[in-house]
């Protein structure tokens, strides 16, 4: 499984012109599928992504710590939001020809319902999360804080 993680102050998906999922300050996940992931996969990923200590503290928080400790809260705790973007193309290799093979990306019948257990995942957190629409053309506007990008990958072992 791969995410890209992506720390904004706003972010929406759209899909035939029509804004399907918004958020503001939050994370933006843009997430691939590879055949071989399992649930222990998508449970470390999506409490990594919950738990990863990427954004400032409110100021309330902030004047109890110190200065150098200040990149100190997950977006749990800064009660953010979180827009989930499925992107096959993470999974895209580029080393041969001038052709990207996708032959890693799990097949979308594979991949709509893992992907769906994931964004479960996230919503048990109690956090607002918003989707794009699973195999649809989207655009997507990210406006990266920052900027903050992080790639996060678990294989299943061999």
């Amino acid at each position: 499984m791969r995410v890209l993680i992506q720390r904004v102050t706003h972010s929406q998906v759209s899909v035939q012109d029509k804004v399907i999922g918004k958020i503001g300050r939050g994370l933006t996940l843009l997430v691939g599928i590879t055949a071989t992931d399992t649930a222990a996969e998508l449970d470390w990923m999506a409490q990594k992504c919950l738990n990863l200590r990427l954004f400032t503290p409110t100021s309330e928080q902030a004047q109890n710590q110190a200065a150098s400790q200040r990149r100190e809260a997950s977006v749990q705790e800064i009660g953010g939001e979180i827009l989930v973007v499925s992107q096959f193309t993470l999974y895209g290799d580029c080393r041969k020809g001038r052709r990207p093979s996708f032959v890693q990306a799990a097949p979308a019948e594979q991949a709509a319902p893992f992907f769906e257990q994931f964004v479960e995942k996230l919503r048990a957190s109690g956090l607002r999360v918003q989707t794009g629409k699973f195999g649809a053309d989207m655009q997507v506007e990210i406006y990266n804080d920052g900027p903050v990008t992080l790639w996060l990958e678990r294989e299943a072992p061999m």
